[in-house]
């Protein structure tokens, strides 16, 4: 204990120093997007950081200990996913400059909206940004779930209040900090997960495991990554893969990479950079699946694991280096979610709401806390680290098809009520899928919702096309 405050004292005395010294609150143009300034190697880190950190790796090790390497089909999706997401990054981030985009739904409300039809552009901007919101939240409940496994065991306290004071250090430093200070501590999160796995999770898997050896012990299903089926596996490349290209948090750090070089070269290193964390952190789970005698919960694995390979002195530097990464990806999740609700989904898309930047910043500060209280409302009713991950990296998938007509063709309005239906035949697909998954999980593995939905969103544009064009040719 004595060594866990310790750690925490210093952590946080670099992350208050840091803040106050290198983040402009009252910049708006800082606080949405680092004044469009980023360099290569700070957007690849918080990149990273943001998929592999936090609440990921946490979900990734529980993964692993429920699935096996199901886990990894994850990473290799996302691999191939940054390699199309570096074709049109450059893309994103010119329309970003030019235009004065600070998020993707402004980018999809840009593209199938006009000022001429006012209550068409309110209906598709609260559909699309309410559907983002709503998968984000998903994700966002993930990181609380996860520093609450941590904190009840480092503090011995209970799941409840651990949740609870997750939430407010997430909602504190989100509402001050804003992207400038994700940005500050992904990078000190980054470099913390990169030194654990060096010296604590390889090591640690490595000894257990007797040089991985003893991994055949586990089930086949564990093995060849198919505990969820064939299809979830076959559907990762194909659907979830475009998902890097409409995920909230990678065009918040394209649009606010120094140029359109930047932007491309982050998504490639970002890229062939997570698939290693996307192998190790699977492997923990699988490592405590082995050599465990009884069940636990899988949002508990990590802690597990390092006490296990850890001196006091490790460990309370490991559990503050997960709690930072968890507040890392918190902080970006809760900063994205409180932003579109502002920018695009309330008030700010009104004119006269434009050029009082304060009145956004204090809005959207406003935004951040209402949205972290429920975010821990939905950990407190779902504390599965795997579905809430899942979920929420799977589901927004919905957006591929609309994405790339907008990014393809230049002139996409013709399309705008088609673009509407398919986004809400999608995410009503979805969750039926997840719901009837989650009530009778012998009849569908509630965590491939994402199949059905991508297909039904994907037809139902396409259709709409050819019916538009046939009607108009």
């Amino acid at each position: 204990m004595t060594w866990l405050i310790f750690w925490l004292v210093i952590y946080l005395i670099l992350i208050l120093y840091l803040t106050t010294r290198h983040v402009k609150s009252g910049d708006l143009e800082n606080y949405l997007v680092n004044n469009r300034s980023t360099k290569t190697f700070p957007l690849v880190a918080t990149t990273l950081a943001t998929f592999v950190g936090g609440g990921t790796s946490i979900g990734l090790m529980a993964m692993g200990y429920e699935s096996g390497f199901a886990a990894v089909g994850i990473g290799i999706a996302y691999v191939i996913g940054f390699f199309i997401l570096s074709r049109f990054a450059p893309r994103m981030n010119r329309i970003g400059r030019k235009e004065k985009i600070y998020s993707f739904p402004q980018f999809l409300n840009s593209r199938f909206t006009q000022d001429e039809e006012h209550g068409f552009s309110k209906l598709f901007s609260s559909a699309v940004s309410g559907v983002n919101i709503f998968i984000f939240f998903f994700l966002l409940a993930a990181q609380f779930v996860g520093m609450a496994s941590l904190l009840k065991f480092a503090f011995v306290i209970d799941y409840i209040p651990a949740a609870i004071i997750s939430c407010l250090i997430v909602i504190a430093y989100t509402a001050f900090a804003g992207l400038a200070g994700v940005i500050l501590t992904d990078l000190l999160q980054f470099i913390v997960i990169v030194l654990m796995i060096i010296f604590i999770f390889i090591p640690g898997i490595y000894t257990d495991t007797n040089g991985l050896s003893r991994i055949s012990e586990l089930p086949a299903s564990f093995i060849n990554g198919t505990y969820y089926g064939w299809a979830f596996i076959v559907a990762l490349p194909l659907f979830l893969a475009p998902s890097v290209l409409i995920r909230m948090d990678i065009w918040q750090r394209i649009l606010a990479a120094k140029n359109e070089k930047v932007a491309k070269k982050v998504s490639i290193i970002s890229g062939l950079g997570m698939l290693p964390f996307y192998i190790i952190f699977p492997l923990v789970g699988m490592t405590i699946k082995i050599t465990m005698d009884t069940d636990i919960e899988p949002k508990d694995v990590a802690y597990l694991f390092l006490e296990r390979h850890s001196t006091p002195f490790i460990l309370g530097f490991a559990v503050v280096g997960l709690m930072s990464a968890l507040m890392s990806s918190g902080d970006s999740f809760l900063n994205l979610i409180a932003i579109s609700a502002i920018r695009d989904f309330a008030g700010w898309r009104k004119q006269k709401m434009l050029a009082d930047k304060k009145h956004i910043h204090k809005e959207i500060r406003i935004a951040a806390i209402i949205i972290g209280v429920i975010a821990l409302g939905m950990a407190l009713l779902l504390p599965k680290i795997v579905d809430l991950m899942v979920v929420g990296i799977a589901t927004i998938v919905i957006f591929v098809p609309i994405t790339f007509l907008g990014l393809v063709k230049k002139d996409v309005y013709p399309y705008r009520k088609i673009a509407v239906a398919s986004v809400m035949a999608g995410f009503v697909v979805n969750l039926f899928f997840f719901i009837w998954g989650t009530i009778h999980p012998e009849k569908f593995q509630a965590k491939s919702s994402f199949i059905p939905a991508f297909i039904v969103a994907l037809f139902v544009l396409l259709l709409g096309i050819i019916l538009h064009k046939r009607k108009n040719g």
